[in-house]
């Protein structure tokens, strides 16, 4: 195992959560070594996804308390374990919701190893990333382009690779007209990729006050103000509407505003259920599906393309001793638009 020297004097924290839906404490942990095929990083960044309240809520398989959230690793290689290739200390790495597979099964083996049933979700699998440091499977590494900071990668490695992902995998083609349905987290990313990508970008969000942010948009639809699926269909009609609100009330309002064999991609996570018809569907050969994230070879992607069209998330930066701040802050929908712990390093 190959170890550097960047522990310092001050024992390693982290912000766990001790049961179901409490508030994140800050504790001091021993520091773990890499087994085998895994790496130690130094965190330096953390963003705080919406995500973290699902697992901190304990509702996903596999937990157990106390949990430490954090998902939207980026940092610093620290120590590598045995086997470990095509890395070195030093390195800066991200890592997101795939957080390493089993790499047998046909969702491994076919590159969708973020479907593989032994899926490793950091802060459910293993220590997340509200904390000093992480091990790590070597294979949920994503590589940093040294262009972007850790504190503008980290968000960027769940929240930027499901919609970039999302994009590039649907219908639309440069030129087509794409709706992104929430300007929060996710689809404030949405809107800036979707117009990096060459499409004729639509912002959809509840009142006026989004309305002016310069994020690419050609157009605003203020669902507030009446018909979104007319407003849609007086600007042609969407190739794609992008789902990134979680209000199913909202999603279902744009469904007539779908152009001829156009899509409604779910990103946002919500449980409630939304409401349609199959005439809906058929009028127009449409499609309504869902996605998911993406490995770390499509963070990689992402970091790229976002380095080099200039796509960064809107964040708010707090120190991780300010962990609960920044979860409430982001949980009552107040972050413009993502909140990011950092560890000072």
């Amino acid at each position: 195992m190959t170890n550097s020297s960047t522990i310092g004097a001050r024992a390693p924290r982290t912000a766990h959560v001790t049961a179901p839906g409490a508030t994140p404490l800050l504790a001091e942990v021993p520091l773990r070594e890499p087994g085998a095929g895994r790496v130690r990083i130094a965190v330096e960044s953390c963003g705080v996804c919406h995500s973290d309240l699902l697992i901190a809520s304990g509702r996903l398989p596999g937990s157990t308390f106390p949990i430490t959230p954090g998902h939207e690793i980026a940092g610093r290689i620290d120590a590598l374990g045995d086997g470990v290739e095509g890395w070195q200390v030093g390195d800066s790495v991200a890592v997101g919701w795939y957080g390493g597979s089993c790499g047998r099964c046909d969702a491994c083996r076919s590159g969708d190893g973020v479907h593989c049933p032994q899926l490793q979700i950091p802060g459910v699998a293993y220590q997340g990333g509200y904390s000093d440091f992480v091990v790590v499977p070597a294979v949920a590494l994503a590589a940093v382009p040294e262009e972007l900071t850790t504190t503008e990668a980290a968000p960027l490695a769940c929240a930027a690779v499901t919609v970039f992902n999302a994009l590039r995998r649907s219908a639309a083609q440069p030129g087509d007209t794409v709706a992104v349905l929430g300007l929060g987290g996710l689809g404030h990313l949405g809107v800036q990729f979707a117009q990096k990508m060459g499409f004729r970008t639509i912002a959809i969000a509840r009142g006026p006050e989004k309305k002016d942010l310069e994020l690419g948009a050609s157009h605003y639809i203020d669902s507030t103000e009446g018909d979104v699926a007319g407003a849609l269909q007086q600007l042609g009609g969407a190739k794609v509407v992008l789902a990134t609100a979680t209000d199913a009330d909202a999603m279902s309002a744009t469904i007539d505003g779908i152009g001829r064999r156009g899509e409604l991609v779910v990103v946002g996570v919500g449980l409630e259920s939304f409401q349609l018809t199959a005439l809906q569907l058929i009028r127009g050969d449409r499609k309504v599906y869902g996605h998911s994230s993406g490995t770390a070879v499509d963070i990689q992607d992402t970091l790229r393309f976002a380095t080099q069209t200039g796509v960064r998330a809107w964040i708010e930066e707090l120190p991780l001793e300010e962990t609960p701040a920044a979860v409430a802050k982001m949980t009552a929908g107040l972050a413009r638009f993502q909140m990011v712990v950092t560890t000072g390093r």
